[in-house]
């Protein structure tokens, strides 16, 4: 059993009324393809004004040295809900799409199964990307029985309710499920293209409007946090959503308003969303004992038209290097915020955190210890929620992973990256064969003096590069990063480094 979770004591909140033991309902917030420098409290230099997630900041808990288990978006969500890194799966790369079956075995606890068990009504509102399984696709993606229930969902894996869709909002098909069943069934085929706004052909129903998608979704988070703050039991709300990825459609009334463009739109239309979810936990009278969580799952794509935003003076990824897809930081270093009024004074977490953390985190504030088999590569974050100085350092050290498979290991100041080049869309890609047989194999760098990752020092410091690519090793062979006992990988040894981390 694992050992690093804290006495239930520290994790107990008291009723005021009846001295007994209330856990906190929990609002979880996952933006999509939103950069560090988007959020204005994070970035003094930043372009953009988010007033909604610089309150929750104000009144939270401010992780600024944050991460995503994966650099896009189907690994970061698997790494989320299981507590798991996404490359011990059965996906090594790349993400998933909108015909995709789902990636989360039948057996595997997530977030919303283990909350469930403590208690908790669960729900999961907004984009899934994780697969299930649609009527009919064994026979193709035209075979699809829209009037039947979909299997190995959200419904399935621990969520009491669900409403939203599989992929992302540029992957059909377009429509939505409720539970287990399409809410409409497609009756046109349709694609769309403005400057960032396209999206793939494929079948639409009738009541699925991209431009509408985002308000949608919010509309019924906050009527479920309504609900259920009348309720005596907690609830965990999930709240995946599609924005600012692509396609980029900001409504009408957040058009031209950021200035540099229409991803710029998108993002304050996305904080003024997480701002009506605010209104709508204040609403509910449970305020000061609800968890509200504002993250992202990678930074921010190149698609969105970085290059002219930093043209204008925006770097949505802030300093850092690369972009989404990237093993540098730019790829998934990202804004993570907590707020819980009854539990945590407003400060600053300096170390660093991974997004599996969420996993342990949660069960240890309900007491539950976690098994062997479930969250293996999550550490609570309790102590540093907890502490408004800063506490000895709770992760070992962290494993980012980048669309094309590729491995690199932060371990406090040092970061080693098991690649010559990117591992995903900024230069130098995988592709770039000539710029990477001239470059080292390897790359180190010291993150504290040189957080731009602008010099590698992997010929001055053989032995620490030695170091983590050992711990890596280890990690991955055992199956687990967290104490406990050795658990299994999913699939076959397949990732592409494999053999070249054993040899370097």
């Amino acid at each position: 059993m694992k050992t690093h979770v804290l006495p239930l004591t520290l994790a107990c909140i008291c009723s005021a009324c009846s001295g007994e033991r209330q856990h906190p309902n929990v609002v979880l917030i996952l933006a999509d393809d939103m950069g560090y420098g988007d959020v204005s409290c994070l970035d003094s230099n930043s372009r953009l004004a988010t007033p909604c997630i610089d309150r929750l900041a104000a009144e939270g808990v401010v992780f600024t040295d944050a991460h995503s288990s994966s650099s896009v978006s189907t690994p970061t969500r698997y790494g989320l809900l299981t507590g798991r890194y996404n490359w011990r799966s059965e996906l090594k790369c790349d993400v998933l799409y909108g015909y995709s079956a789902g990636i989360i075995p039948p057996e595997r606890e997530t977030l919303g199964s283990m909350l469930r068990r403590q208690g908790y009504t669960t729900a999961a509102i907004g984009k899934w990307h994780l697969g299930w399984d649609w009527p009919g696709v064994e026979r193709g993606k035209d075979s699809v029985d829209y009037t039947k229930p979909i299997a190995n969902g959200p419904a399935d894996r621990g969520f009491d309710y669900f409403f939203g869709f599989c992929g992302s909002l540029d992957m059909p098909p377009y429509v939505y499920v409720e539970n287990r069943l399409p809410t409409a069934v497609p009756d046109t085929v349709t694609a769309g293209r403005t400057r960032f706004g396209w999206w793939r052909k494929g079948p639409t129903a009738p009541d699925f409007h991209h431009e509408q998608v985002l308000p949608e979704l919010i509309d019924r988070a906050c009527r479920y946090i309504e609900e259920h703050s009348k309720q005596d039991r907690p609830y965990f709300l999930y709240l995946p959503l599609p924005a600012p990825h692509t396609p980029i459609l900001p409504t009408e009334e957040f058009r031209g308003k950021s200035g540099i463009g229409e991803y710029g739109d998108f993002v304050l239309m996305v904080d003024a969303m997480v701002g009506r979810v605010m209104e709508a936990v204040e609403r509910g009278g449970k305020a000061a004992n609800t968890i509200v969580v504002f993250t992202t799952d990678n930074g921010c794509s190149p698609a969105a038209g970085i290059e002219e935003m930093e043209a204008l003076g925006h770097h949505p990824n802030s300093i850092y290097r690369g972009h989404k897809a990237d093993l540098y930081d730019g790829g998934h270093r990202i804004p993570c915020i907590l707020r819980w009024s009854q539990g945590a004074k407003p400060h600053t977490v300096e170390q660093t955190v991974c997004l599996t953390d969420f996993y342990a985190t949660l069960a240890d504030i309900c007491g539950y210890r976690l098994k062997d088999t479930e969250g293996e590569d999550s550490y609570s974050l309790l102590p540093a929620i907890r502490s408004t100085t800063e506490v000895a350092p709770i992760r070992e050290a962290t494993i980012h992973h980048s669309i094309d498979g590729q491995f690199a290991v932060r371990q406090g100041k040092w970061k080693l990256l098991l690649s010559g080049g990117s591992g995903g869309w900024s230069w130098p890609t995988p592709a770039d064969t000539a710029a990477l047989d001239s470059l080292p194999a390897i790359q180190l760098y010291d993150m504290e003096a040189d957080p731009t990752e602008a010099r590698n020092v992997q010929d001055l410091y053989p032995q620490q590069a030695d170091s983590l690519r050992r711990l890596l090793e280890r990690y991955i062979r055992t199956g687990r990063s967290t104490p406990g006992a050795p658990q299994p990988n999913d699939g076959e040894y397949p990732w592409k480094q494999a053999a070249e981390i054993a040899d370097l």
